[in-house]
C-alpha cells in the first residue's frame, strides 16, 4: 500500500507536469533566466515548484523544502528535495524529454521518491524499504553481468566543463566495452531508466541533491547499487549536504565495472583538486 507521503508527492507531481504541459505550445513567449553559465530556469519551472510547494506544505506544513527554484524554505529533519522541471533545456527546446522529481529525505537520505513524466504518463514512486514501481508494476534494474553490451547514460554539467576531457578520457575506456554512451538531459530520468532497466547504468558529475534524490532511492528500491566516483555512498541530500555531487549507479556488477574505469582513466582523481 502506498504511504500518505507518497499519494501527497503524486498528487503534487501531477499537478506540476499540468503546469509543464498546458506551457509546452507558448515556449516562444516565456520568459528565460540564465541562472549560470549554460543553466537556465523559464517561468514555467517557477510555476510547476509553486503548486508543487503547494500541495507539499497542505500535508505536512512542518517539513522543511528545498526546491530547485525557490532554495531552501526551511531545516527540518524532513525536507522536500524538488526539482520541478528535470530537464529544462529539453523543454525550452520542444525536445520530449523532462520530468517532475520530488524526494522526501530524511536527515539527509530518500525516504520517498516520486518521478513522474507528464509526456509519456509516467509515474515512478518508490519508499525505502517497500521496493520501486512504474505506474504500479514492479521494477528491476538490469541482470546484465557486466559492461559487454552495456546501454550507459551520462551528462555532461555545465559546472564540469573544465573536466571533460577527463571525462571523455572514461568514455573513450567505457566504449570499449559497452553498447553505447547516451545522454538524454534528465539525470532524474536517467536514474529511474536505470531503476526499471531502460538503461543499465549511468555516471555524472556536477549534480545537485533536486536532480537525484528521488533517483538514488528508485534505484536502491529497484535492486541498484549506488556511489560516488570512488566507491563511496553519497553525500547528504538536503540543505546540509555538499552543492554537487559525482553518481554512479546500476545493478552491483555492472556499477562496480563503471565505477572502476572512473577511477583507473584518472576522472575520479580530477575531483581531488579544486577548480
Amino acid at each position: 500500500m502506498q504511504k500518505p507521503a507518497v499519494t501527497v508527492m503524486v498528487k503534487a507531481a501531477r499537478l506540476a507536469g499540468n503546469v509543464l504541459l498546458r506551457n509546452i505550445n507558448k515556449l516562444d513567449s516565456l520568459n528565460v533566466v540564465q541562472k549560470g553559465r549554460m543553466d537556465y530556469a523559464s517561468e514555467v519551472d517557477g510555476d510547476a515548484e509553486k503548486v508543487i510547494v503547494k500541495e507539499l506544505k497542505r500535508a505536512y506544513p512542518e517539513y522543511g523544502i528545498m526546491g530547485e527554484e525557490g532554495g531552501v524554505q526551511a531545516v527540518n529533519r524532513y525536507m522536500w528535495v524538488i526539482d520541478p522541471l528535470d530537464g529544462t533545456s529539453n523543454y525550452l527546446r520542444g525536445f520530449p524529454h523532462y520530468c517532475v522529481s520530488i524526494a522526501l529525505v530524511e536527515n539527509g537520505e530518500p525516504i520517498d521518491a516520486v518521478i513522474f513524466d507528464p509526456l509519456r504518463n509516467e509515474l515512478f514512486t518508490a519508499s525505502r524499504g517497500a521496493g520501486a514501481v512504474l505506474n504500479d508494476r514492479r521494477i528491476r534494474v538490469s541482470d546484465r553481468k557486466d559492461l559487454a553490451g552495456a546501454s550507459v547514460h551520462t551528462g555532461f554539467a555545465p559546472r564540469e566543463r573544465s573536466r571533460t576531457s577527463a571525462q571523455l578520457k572514461a568514455i573513450d575506456a567505457l566504449l570499449v566495452q559497452a553498447e553505447d554512451v547516451r545522454r538524454t538531459g534528465s539525470a532524474a530520468l536517467d536514474l529511474a531508466y536505470v531503476a526499471c532497466g531502460r538503461a543499465d547504468a549511468y555516471f555524472e558529475a556536477g549534480v545537485k541533491a533536486w536532480d537525484i534524490a528521488a533517483g538514488v532511492l528508485l534505484v536502491r528500491e529497484a535492486g541498484g547499487r549506488v556511489c560516488d566516483y570512488k566507491g563511496a555512498a553519497p553525500a547528504r541530500m538536503d540543505s546540509r549536504g555538499p552543492e554537487t555531487q559525482q553518481i554512479v549507479a546500476g545493478n552491483i556488477k555492472v556499477s562496480d565495472a563503471l565505477q572502476k574505469i572512473i577511477v583507473n582513466t584518472g576522472y575520479a582523481a580530477e575531483f581531488d583538486a579544486r577548480f
